[in-house]
């Protein structure tokens, strides 16, 4: 069985299953300050007890030798203004992922408008070209640096053999990677649509250790995490692993389908280190744990799992369609730190996996009772 498919053993899931019901002052609008002055509810998968601290105890449910494994992507200025040719209406681009020079997948509005052939501008010399429809609903988009045409009757004053100046459109196509920095240039964070107005430090959307530039939106388990913190782990003897995935469309796109088990999950790129890999089998032969922080990190650890032969974990890189629902066998994560998801979401189902769909349910309804914060800028939970 192919590992995409892994997360599949229910014939059938209902979506249903994952709904509550959040009082809306409940979604986080800002971060905590400092970040781990967070709330973090502890759940107990064996008891089923429920424990309410601060995320900085969070070192009062780790021991020595257990290892901390996060996820070091970055968030790009992924959310761009633009203005469709012709005509000058307005556009916005949401980044998804590179594909190549210049050339990335995006979310875009207005979507009746942007068909495959229309271009937009994004000032700066920038313009793009829409290519092609993505599988996923999105738009493939290529960027290119324009030129200018001289003015009728001016003279390059260039030596000879200089390349011309080209007709308006035309672009440059030297330097591609100079195409992908000017764009992200341009843009901005692109925050979750529930949160509105932020204007506070767009650090506080990046995680403390990040540093591989890639994610439409931020591995937000891990925004909890200041150095201090982690130098206190470390200093008890929780160790520090990385991997990388770059959090891509299906964070943005909802369950549409009555049967969850119907959803389709957009592939990431990920990537499983050496280091990490021996770290894990080092921390698994001296009886510590693997803390998986973020459900990104999960997807990676659990991926790289299934692709390893005759249970050795090894290095791997790739895009993962592992989709993670009640009924899954973990194989790598042994605890998991992560936020509050939405309902009816891939990421509840994720969770409800690994802690069991009503001692979930019951967790969450136990924090909207302790008037817990939501989403991205809000909680944590250790399920241990």
């Amino acid at each position: 069985m192919p590992f995409e498919s892994l997360g599949r053993l229910l014939p059938s899931l209902p979506t249903e299953q994952f709904a509550y019901e959040l009082p809306p002052e409940l979604i986080a609008q800002e971060p905590a300050t400092p970040r781990d002055s967070s709330r973090l509810l502890v759940v107990d998968r064996a008891t089923g007890r429920f424990t309410h601290a601060r995320f900085s105890e969070i070192g009062r449910w780790l021991r020595a030798g257990d290892l901390l494994v996060v996820n070091r992507s970055r968030v790009v200025p992924a959310r761009l203004a633009a203005r469709r040719r012709p005509g000058g209406g307005a556009a916005e681009i949401l980044l998804l992922k590179r594909v190549g020079p210049g050339r990335w997948e995006a979310l875009v509005k207005p979507g009746r408008k942007l068909e495959p052939g229309s271009v937009v501008d994004l000032g700066s010399g920038i313009v793009g070209e829409v290519v092609e429809r993505s599988a996923a609903g999105g738009r493939l988009i290529q960027f290119s640096l324009e030129t200018k045409a001289a003015p009728p009757g001016d003279v390059d004053a260039a030596a000879p053999g200089d390349v011309d100046a080209a007709a308006p459109g035309d672009v440059d196509a030297a330097a591609p990677g100079d195409v992908d920095a000017a764009v992200l240039a341009l843009g901005s964070l692109p925050l979750p649509p529930y949160i509105h107005g932020y204007t506070g430090d767009p650090e506080r959307y990046q995680t403390v250790y990040g540093d591989q530039l890639g994610s439409a939106a931020a591995p937000t388990a891990g925004l909890h995490f200041t150095p201090p913190l982690l130098e206190s782990l470390a200093a008890q003897g929780v160790g520090l692993a990385t991997v990388t995935l770059h959090v891509g469309l299906d964070t943005f796109r909802p369950v549409k389908v009555d049967d969850l088990a119907q959803h389709e999950i957009h592939r990431e790129t990920c990537t499983l280190p050496t280091e990490t890999a021996e770290a894990i089998s080092e921390t698994r032969a001296r009886g510590g744990r693997v803390v998986a922080v973020g459900t990104t990190t999960v997807r990676t650890l659990e991926t790289a799992g299934a692709a390893s032969e005759d249970g050795q974990l090894a290095a791997w890189t790739g895009d993962t369609g592992l989709f993670i629902v009640p009924g899954y066998r973990f194989r790598v994560v042994d605890a998991m730190v992560t936020n509050f998801h939405l309902p009816r979401s891939t990421l509840l189902a994720l969770v409800s996996a690994f802690a069991g769909r009503d001692l979930i349910m019951a967790a969450y309804a136990e924090a909207i009772r302790e008037r817990y914060r939501f989403f991205s800028f809000g909680d944590a939970t250790l399920l241990l």
